[in-house]
């Protein structure tokens, strides 16, 4: 089945918002044998709407569309649809009661201008948005499918998990489903080489991607239903598994973060951050997880020098050995593990920026891990702007950690 991805939106093509709508409906396709063959965007301007949904019925069999089912003036993916189909658009009682009832129990009253939601062509069905007020709709006509989701992430990926996907799947012949282990410490040549002996396989397939969080072995298999894809999958995932031993932290959408979080929480240990360089970036990533709170005592963010100092960094260390250094980031360690009273200390301080500071190259990060007894340290040197420095420092202070727990664990 040949589909593609219209994305609506003015504010897209002014570079206001990233599309990362298409992105999302891309990754899922493929699950259900729909091959994806043309991303297209445009504003809310009518001729060149009119120009591309004329196109796409022309060449596809599924069309997914996002944007343009809000209640302004310039909101008009409704209408085009309608115009395109020769079909005429018409309030649907039922979609105005509920879209009433949903403004009401807001306790808004619900401008005429938004009925215009609540409007229907003869080939449309509603797809419930419970997170907002526009639905959505499946249009089907032809032999070919009109998906249409409103263009807020948070709403269009609720309506695809909730009624889009089904849907796909239930018609689809076969289904694809993979399997994402997550590894750390190993190179993408060196996974490529431990799993040699699978990778001649083709049902189920595996494939090597070098990811900012460290390199992933996705396997991959296609069947007429989603258990039997899983039973192709398991056992070729106990092999990979056996293979690449404790480099696999986490599988799939699981973070660095959640895979720390759940060891911290399984080994009774709480920790606190002393942040510079990251600026509270490693806690921001701690504190996405569910649950944190159980194992996350807290932050200090001390750019400044004398800001360290008052938390607990003895003076005569940075002024010894300069602020950027292993000694200020052991003590920034040990002292945010005193102040906060965590189990474990970890403290950070490099150069984000791109000038060099005390002789050292942008991207210098000094990160330091403690217990009380025992203390690791990890110096890394990348520079690929200010931005990803940050995010290279968080991922290898997130890695610090996790090689700490996992010795702690060994160890018994």
């Amino acid at each position: 089945m040949r589909a593609e991805v219209l994305s609506i939106g003015t504010e897209i093509m002014f570079g206001e918002i990233t599309d990362t709508n298409a992105a999302f409906i891309a990754g899922q396709l493929p699950q259900y044998g729909i091959d994806l063959l043309y991303v297209s965007q445009t504003g809310d301007n009518p001729g060149r709407m009119k120009e591309l949904f004329d196109r796409a019925w022309s060449r596809s069999d599924y069309i997914f569309v996002t944007g343009g089912l809000g209640p302004t003036e310039d909101d008009i993916t409704r209408e085009m649809i309608g115009d395109m189909l020769g079909e005429t658009l018409t309030v649907d009682p039922e979609q105005e009661r509920l879209l009433r009832a949903r403004m009401e129990a807001s306790g808004r009253r619900m401008p005429e201008r938004n009925i215009k939601q609540a409007m229907l062509i003869p080939s449309a069905r509603a797809l419930p948005n419970p997170r907002g007020t526009a639905p959505g709709w499946w249009v089907e006509r032809d032999r070919k499918v009109i998906v249409v989701m409103p263009g807020p992430p948070a709403e269009m990926n609720r309506m695809w998990e909730h009624e889009v996907a089904p849907e796909l799947e239930r018609r689809a012949d076969s289904i694809l489903v993979s399997r994402t282990l997550k590894t750390t410490g190993l190179g993408e040549s060196a996974v490529d080489e431990m799993l040699s002996p699978l990778l001649k396989g083709t049902n189920p397939s595996i494939g090597i991607y070098h990811r900012a969080d460290g390199v992933h072995a996705r396997i991959a298999a296609k069947a007429k239903t989603r258990e039997e894809a899983w039973h192709l999958i398991r056992p070729v995932e106990e092999q990979a598994r056996a293979i690449l031993g404790h480099a696999v932290w986490g599988v799939d959408d699981e973070t660095l973060a959640a895979a720390i979080g759940n060891m911290l929480r399984e080994q009774g240990l709480t920790i606190a951050l002393m942040e510079s360089a990251t600026g509270g970036a490693i806690a921001s990533a701690i504190t996405d997880v569910d649950g944190s709170s159980d194992y996350f005592k807290g932050s200090l963010v001390t750019y400044a020098t004398e800001a360290k100092i008052a938390n607990g960094v003895p003076a005569e260390i940075p002024a010894t050995h300069g602020v950027i250094s292993r000694e200020t980031a052991e003590a920034m360690a040990a002292a945010t593990r005193l102040r906060l009273n965590a189990s474990l200390g970890l403290g950070i301080t490099g150069i984000a920026g791109g000038n060099e500071v005390e002789g050292q190259p942008p991207g210098t990060m000094h990160i330091a891990l403690t217990d009380g007894t025992r203390t690791e340290y990890s110096l890394t040197r990348y520079y690929q702007g200010r931005e990803a420095a940050k995010k290279r420092a968080v991922l290898n202070a997130l890695t610090l950690v996790r090689t700490y727990l996992m010795a702690r664990a060994a160890e018994g």
